[in-house]
């Protein structure tokens, strides 16, 4: 899939950060922290919340828990200037070896204005021993991926002695200067939580808004004065399940917002979608301003256009092939863009930093447009709840009269505006009028000077994503079966494919068709290899292959039993692993549209036994065709395959698994041929 780019907020420290974002300096310093033996120091002085948590009893777990979070604690005190310190406790509980993997570190990030004034791990053996690290023991890093620079920093302890029984546990205090004045307590994981909790004490005459996700909401179990303190105990693990939604948009939180009683520190509170609107508003006051040198740009990009929705196509090219994404994210960086001047003279930025360039050449072709701030995994941004949460920023753009509704996919009908297109700059493959499969049927918030508001971004027709493959095959009387395939993709099987592809050297494609066949193919040679419109980003997508397949065909005496559908296969009954019932919903990358149409020429002396049944089967969000005929000893195989929905709700989970068990089935027959004169 296409990489999506931060917004850049300050990660929450207690949570791994995606691989998207991590990179190759992460993972270097994790190999790091794993060949650094750790420094030992036995001695009794594990701190007292971590032996009262090392005693808890226990309810009884799946036998494959790998572990628990005893203690997952956080405690916030703000200041009347807008300090916020925070001392932040975990305690693990390792059953299973599997736990090693994944709880045998602790980890705190930072920057320049957010020290660490404290940080120590220790671990209790079962036999009742205490092991103690310290900061010294810990490992920094500058935490820049590839294309990105910012002054975000982490540490990391490695426990010691992380074994089945042994409980680990660290602690640290920070001290954060926050732009905004907005926090979460995410208590729920992919591993069980006996306890949780979360402490707040703010100053006399601040305020505080709280809402909950995904669980009931909790009044303080504690409250006196400025300070609260809610606890919730024996939070059940997510379990990961095949195409399930994200685990952070299914995990149990409390969002909360604090209110400063000061009118210059209350500019840094966002109580509503327009407080937020007015706020980045504000911070980006004269990003979009031009140049002489960008007034030029725009003149020779749209030289000789009339066309409004040409010079769209223009400007919109431009931005995604020739503006690298390069992020430099100091402080306030990680919200504010640099100046639209800066990114064209520099030739790059972040996806805010790309918005803004775009948004500055439209105006010099009399289009308007927004940010639209988003989360890249649906289901963070909650409609109900005004927050910054999102991590990309994209671009709504005006459409001007004239230009027909018919390709713009990514519009939206405002009820102020009028019609918006919705663009993401920062994606080089997804054109024009298309949205990428992240942002669909996806709350993004549109930022105007007068305020902001969510509004939910479309899902585009299953036809947009389509992908025909035609074949014609020829089967021997020895099972052996050679093939020419052509493969024309266009929305998103194009732009996954056509990524792929234009991020691979010519060897590597080979490879990808050889991957590709080996997905529905066990003994094959391919034998050529083509890809047509590579580089025509508006154009579909097409692929040519030949290959041969020994043994395609299994002999049985007389018999030759030969599967109709070569190529295609689709795995939904996987998505019901084990036959258990599913806990979450299934949630579908995008709508889709995908068609084989099959010949396949019969050896000479062989008739047709047995031919699978025609299958036409549906549900609410698929549908699935298939058809086997036999004229002049050609075999056509027809097949249709359609997701309709994307999110298949849990009360739908039984009719989805039928219709999945229909198609396995259809999937899987055979037809059977016997020579006629054995």
């Amino acid at each position: 899939m296409t990489t999506r780019k931060s917004f850049c907020r300050m990660p929450n420290p207690r949570k791994t950060i995606s691989a998207v974002v991590v990179g190759a300096a992460l993972a270097a310093l994790c190999c790091a922290i794993l060949a650094r033996p750790a420094g030992q120091v036995w001695a009794d002085n594990a701190p007292d919340w971590l032996r009262v948590a090392a005693k808890e009893t226990l309810p009884e777990y799946p036998k494959e828990t790998v572990a628990v979070t005893l203690l997952d604690e956080q405690q916030t005190t703000v200041k009347d200037n807008g300090e916020i310190e925070v001392r932040y406790r975990v305690a693990y509980k390792i059953l299973r070896p599997e736990g090693r993997k994944d709880y045998d570190y602790a980890q705190v990030y930072f920057r320049n204005d957010t020290k660490i004034t404290f940080f120590k791990a220790w671990t209790i053996t079962a036999d009742g021993r205490e092991l103690e690290l310290k900061e010294k023991d810990a490992m920094e890093s500058q935490f820049s991926a590839d294309d990105e620079f910012s002054d975000l920093r982490v540490k990391y302890i490695k426990f010691s002695a992380v074994e089945p029984g042994n409980i680990v546990g660290y602690e640290y205090v920070q001290k954060q200067r926050p732009f905004v004045f907005e926090d979460e307590w995410a208590f729920q994981s992919k591993i069980p939580t006996r306890r949780s909790r979360f402490s707040l004490v703010i100053p006399p005459g601040w305020e505080f808004t709280d809402r909950w996700a995904n669980f009931p909401k909790q009044e303080p179990k504690n409250s006196s004065g400025n300070s609260y303190t809610w606890e919730v105990e024996n939070i059940p693990a997510i379990e990961v399940e095949p195409d399930m939604p994200p685990v952070r948009a299914l995990a149990g939180r409390m969002d909360i917002k604090y209110f400063p009683r000061d009118p210059k520190l209350r500019e840094k509170s966002t109580g509503s979608w327009d407080d937020i609107g007015v706020w980045y508003s504000n911070l980006t006051r004269g990003s979009r301003a031009d140049s002489p040198e960008l007034d030029k740009k725009v003149a020779d990009l749209t030289a000789g256009m009339t066309n409004p929705w040409q010079k769209m196509q223009a400007i919109a090219g431009y931005m995604q092939r020739q503006i690298r994404y390069v992020a430099i994210e100091i402080g306030i960086g990680g919200y504010q863009p640099h100046p639209a001047a800066a990114v064209f003279k520099n030739q790059y930025g972040d996806c805010k930093d790309k918005a803004t360039l775009m948004s500055a050449m439209l105006k010099q072709v009399g289009i308007e447009s927004y940010y639209v701030m988003i989360h890249t995994e649906r289901g963070m941004i909650n409609p109900d709840f005004p927050s910054i949460y999102g991590d990309h920023m994209i671009l709504a753009m005006q459409v001007p009269e004239g230009v027909p509704d018919a390709s713009l996919y990514g519009m939206i009908q405002d009820p102020k505006l009028g019609r918006l297109l919705v663009f993401d700059p920062t994606n080089s493959y997804v054109q024009l009028g298309s949205l990428p499969s992240y942002l669909q049927q996806n709350y993004g918030v549109l930022i105007t000077p007068e305020g902001a508001r969510p509004i939910l971004l479309p899902l585009q027709p299953a036809a947009t994503n389509r992908l025909l493959r035609t074949a014609t095959f020829t089967l021997s009387p020895t099972g052996r079966l050679d093939g020419q395939v052509h493969e024309l993709r266009y929305g998103g099987p194009a732009v996954e494919s056509r990524e792929e592809f234009l991020n691979a050297t010519a060897a590597d494609r080979t490879k990808m068709f050889e991957h590709m066949l080996g997905s529905y193919l066990n003994n094959f040679t391919l034998t050529g290899a083509s890809i047509g419109n590579l580089n025509e980003y508006n154009e579909s997508l097409t692929l040519s292959y030949n290959f041969t397949e020994n043994d395609y065909a299994k002999s049985a005496g007389n018999l030759l039993i030969v599967r109709p559908r070569v190529m295609a296969r689709h795995g939904g009954v996987a998505l019901f692993p084990g036959g258990k019932p599913r806990k979450y919903p299934i949630q579908f990358d995008e709508t889709s549209l995908s068609s084989d149409v099959l010949d396949i020429t019969l050896p000479a002396g062989y008739v047709v036994d047995e031919l699978p049944p025609a299958v036409d089967a549906h549900c609410e969000f698929a549908s699935y065709k298939s058809e086997v005929q036999v004229k002049d000893n050609v075999m056509h195989y027809v097949r249709t395959y359609e997701i309709k929905g994307i999110t298949v709700p849990t009360e739908k989970l039984p009719e989805v698994r039928e219709f999945f068990h229909q198609v396995q089935a259809a999937e899987t027959s055979s037809a059977v041929l016997r020579r006629a004169n054995p």
